[in-house]
C-alpha cells in the first residue's frame, strides 16, 4: 500500500473592501513528491507558524516562535585538592663534614640561621619529636604557621630528615656530601603542602621560598664556622 501526504496552497481572494488569504489542502499520494525532513519548507514550519491578514491595504502580520530555555550556568566548584612543592638549594661550605652535620643537628639553634623560622622547642619526653613555630611578612601579610615534627633515624654525617605530624603539612630532608677534609656540600630539599591562605599565590610561592632557604644556608654556612659543639641544647 503506498502512503500519502498532505500540503497545502494557498490562495488569495481580493475585493475592493477587504483581501483574505486561505489554505487549501492537496493530497499526494507519491511519498517522493512530498518536501524532506531537512527542506527549508519544515524547518520553517517547525520552529513556528505564521498567518498574514490583509486588511485595507494595510499588512498585520503575526509570528509564533518557539524559543529555546536559557541554560542557567553554575559557578564552578572550588578546587579541594591541595597542592605540594619542592624546594631544594645547595652550597658548599668551609666546615668539615662532622662539624656540619653536627651544627644541623641542633635544632632549636635553627632560628639564629634560618630567616623565617622563629622557635623550635624540642619535646622533654620525646627528644625526636620538636614543635615549630613560623613568622614572616609576605605577599602584604603577616603570616603565621606552626608545626609538630618528628626527625626520622638519621645517617650521621650523611642525612637528617624529617616529617611533620601535625599542624602545616611538610617534610625535607639535608643530605652533606664531602667535599675535602675541611669543606662539604649541604643540600636542603623541603616539601610543603600549599596553604590555602596561600593559594592565590602558589605559582610564585615556591622561588620565593627557594630564596629564604639559600639564605638561610648562607647564613648556616657563617653560623657553622664559628659553631661550638657546647653550643648544642
Amino acid at each position: 500500500m503506498s502512503s500519502s501526504g498532505v500540503i497545502f496552497s494557498v490562495s488569495s481572494t481580493s475585493s475592493s473592501s477587504s483581501s483574505s488569504t486561505s489554505f487549501e489542502p492537496i493530497f499526494i499520494r507519491s511519498p517522493s513528491l512530498l518536501p524532506s525532513s531537512s527542506s527549508p519548507f519544515l524547518r520553517r514550519w517547525s520552529l513556528g507558524s505564521r498567518s498574514i491578514s490583509l486588511t485595507h491595504g494595510t499588512t498585520t502580520t503575526t509570528t509564533t516562535t518557539r524559543r529555546r530555555r536559557r541554560r542557567t550556568l553554575k559557578p564552578p566548584r572550588p578546587n579541594l585538592i591541595m597542592q605540594w612543592q619542592d624546594c631544594t638549594v645547595k652550597m658548599e661550605i668551609d666546615v668539615p663534614i662532622s662539624v656540619a652535620y653536627t651544627c644541623y643537628s641542633d635544632r632549636e639553634a635553627i632560628p639564629r640561621w634560618m630567616p623565617f623560622i622563629s622557635s623550635v622547642k624540642i619535646l622533654e619526653d620525646k627528644p625526636d619529636v620538636s614543635r615549630w613555630s613560623l613568622k614572616y611578612k609576605a605577599f602584604g601579610r603577616d603570616l603565621e604557621f606552626s608545626w609538630i615534627a618528628r626527625n626520622m633515624q638519621p645517617i650521621p654525617n650523611q642525612k637528617i630528615h624529617w616529617r611533620s605530624l601535625e599542624g602545616l603539612p611538610n617534610r625535607g630532608a639535608v643530605r652533606f656530601f664531602p667535599k675535602g677534609s675541611s669543606s662539604c656540600l649541604v643540600e636542603l630539599t623541603v616539601s610543603y603542602e600549599v596553604p590555602q591562605l596561600l593559594a592565590p599565590v602558589a605559582s610564585a610561592l615556591q622561588p620565593f621560598l627557594e630564596n629564604l632557604l639559600g639564605r638561610g644556608l648562607e647564613r648556616f654556612a657563617n653560623f657553622a664556622r664559628e659553631y661550638q659543639p657546647t653550643d648544642a641544647a
